[in-house]
């Protein structure tokens, strides 16, 4: 594998050092054990842990669940993609055009939701844990692919949810 880039002005990039050598395999041990030890919660203590929540409870229990499963889907996906760089098994061209199909960006409703004081604390820490590692992931995301050669920045894909939800909200503000 290449040496990391070096930025503008023989700038040494941490994350992209990071990514593309050995210290990159406790980052992906930790995504990928993420995910197993969600998916065990979920199929096993987490399906009990739902059968006594409240219906409102429940039903952001089961909200939130496919949220979590997704982000962090879609975090696995990033790490595998690096870890084919680190390899050698793709290019880092490869990957570069691969990840654009990764979204980094799943939210979570979080505290303020009607019932989520309810939702077990297992669950809970299965949600933090799960944004915290997407939001380290998104952050050396954007700085080993966010920027081009030149510098500039790339403009971040626009979500269509969130443009459409403020497009009803523009269209149906109250004056």
């Amino acid at each position: 594998m290449s040496e990391p880039s070096m930025g503008s002005g023989n700038m040494i990039r941490l994350a992209e050092r990071r990514v593309f050598s050995h210290s990159f395999k406790p980052l992906y041990d930790e995504g990928m054990g993420l995910v197993e030890e969600t998916a065990e919660y979920l199929d096993g203590p987490g399906r009990i842990d739902a059968k006594q929540l409240s219906r409102l409870a429940a039903t952001l229990y089961a909200a939130e669940s496919m949220r979590l499963t997704t982000r962090l889907m879609q975090v696995a996906s990033w790490l595998l993609l690096q870890r084919a760089a680190n390899s050698g098994e793709m290019t880092r061209d490869q990957v570069a055009s691969e990840k654009s199909k990764v979204r980094l960006d799943t939210a979570s409703a979080r505290e303020d939701a009607a019932g989520w004081g309810e939702l077990p604390d297992c669950f809970l820490d299965l949600v933090n844990r799960s944004l915290s590692l997407q939001s380290l992931v998104r952050r050396m995301d954007d700085e080993i692919y966010g920027e081009h050669a030149d510098g500039a920045v790339v403009a971040r894909r626009s979500n269509p949810v969130s443009d459409q939800i403020m497009l009803l909200n523009t269209a149906f503000a109250r004056g």
